[in-house]
């Protein structure tokens, strides 16, 4: 997964009204309850079926942390999914998308001025219409890449042209080398 997923699935959990399970019983009865048989268990998480049923009965109770950490993600990407879909509704409807980065922004800008790429540090609200690019292009399988192009579109609306006040020479916004970035909605 590259950043950008990352912080929508970050800002998902987020979003949470209440915590996951903790006990590996408990996430495994929450999958069962997903999947409904033990077979389909074990294939999503990468176990034999007969480890799903121990740890389902609670013969065994510290799977080795690569399974356990399929087992943490499987639940959190199936928990709540109402509440994480209502949250992604209204922020592509209404209320936007606010985004805080570290990283080198470079642009397309006339003769004359300067647009030599550096660091700058972000705290950006963006309107809902890029929150719903941003989601339409993450459901059709975006890269990266793609999804990167989307927030700095945003940026270059929202900060560099301020809405259309300034900077109308300026064409293209990419972002480069990010140090972190974070979504909020």
């Amino acid at each position: 997964m590259g950043e950008i997923e990352d912080a929508i699935e970050r800002a998902d959990r987020e979003a949470f009204t209440r915590q996951p399970p903790k006990t590996l019983q408990g996430r495994i009865n929450f999958l069962m309850k997903q999947f409904k048989t033990t077979r389909a268990v074990a294939a999503e998480i990468g176990v034999s079926q007969r480890s799903v049923e121990r740890y389902r009965k609670g013969e065994r109770k510290h799977p080795p942390k690569d399974i356990a950490d399929r087992i943490d993600a499987a639940v959190r990407a199936r928990w709540q999914p109402q509440v994480r879909k209502r949250r992604r509704k209204q922020a592509a409807a209404t209320g936007g998308i606010t985004v805080e980065t570290r990283a080198r922004f470079g642009y397309t800008a006339p003769i004359g001025t300067t647009d030599d790429g550096r660091f700058r540090r972000l705290t950006v609200h963006l309107p809902a219409s890029y929150a719903q690019r941003l989601f339409d292009a993450r459901d059709a399988g975006a890269s990266d890449q793609q999804m990167r192009q989307i927030i700095a579109d945003g940026f270059k609306d929202v900060y560099f042209q301020d809405g259309g006040g300034r900077a109308m020479g300026l064409s293209d916004v990419a972002i480069n080398d990010i140090d972190y970035l974070d979504l909020d909605f």
